[in-house]
């Protein structure tokens, strides 16, 4: 999965420039709420593609177990096979055979158990994934806002951006809670 990427550098620039422009302290304060914004975001983001990683790692893990899985499968069916020809022929099966067959049927509950261990595993992963990009949405929506605030000089539109950055630092904290 890609990472996800924060474009907000370019309102950054702007913001800072209009506000050593303005000369009002209050724009100085947007302009660090959407840098401190900026911060969280790009930190959610960095935790969010390593959750989408760890979650791809894990589907991966699972995807070979159950390769592994049937690969046992397989043998135990030849082996089975084996063993009914021989009994169809009048002939004793090798005990060696019959071991075996239990042998991979044993193994096959210990790769199902791990295949399915893995796959809860990329569940959980892609569920934080979820909800830290969620994070990154909305500290993004609140950066721009908070640019909106300082070039329209409209104070209610920078506590809207503090009150959606608090938002998005609440998906940060609930990620890993």
């Amino acid at each position: 999965m890609a990472e996800i990427e924060v474009p907000t550098e370019h309102l950054h620039e702007h913001l800072h420039h209009h506000a050593h422009k303005s000369g009002e302290r209050w724009v100085m304060l947007v302009a660090l709420t959407a840098a401190l914004l900026a911060v969280f975001a790009a930190i959610t983001a960095l935790f969010a593609g390593h959750y989408a990683n760890e979650s791809m790692i894990d589907q991966i893990q699972s995807s070979d177990q159950w390769a592994f899985y049937q690969a046992k499968g397989i043998k135990a069916a030849v082996l089975e096979s084996r063993v009914e020809l021989m009994k169809e022929l009048g002939k004793v099966p090798s005990e060696k055979d019959v071991q075996k067959i239990e042998r991979y049927k044993e193994e096959q509950k210990e790769i199902e158990e791990k295949a399915r261990e893995k796959e809860h595993g990329s569940q959980l992963f892609l569920k934080t994934h979820t909800i830290l990009s969620r994070g990154v949405t909305i500290f993004q929506i609140a950066i721009a806002i908070c640019a909106i605030a300082a070039l329209t000089q409209r104070k209610w539109l920078w506590y809207a951006s503090i009150f959606l950055g608090s938002c998005g630092l609440i998906f940060l904290m609930v990620a890993f809670c």
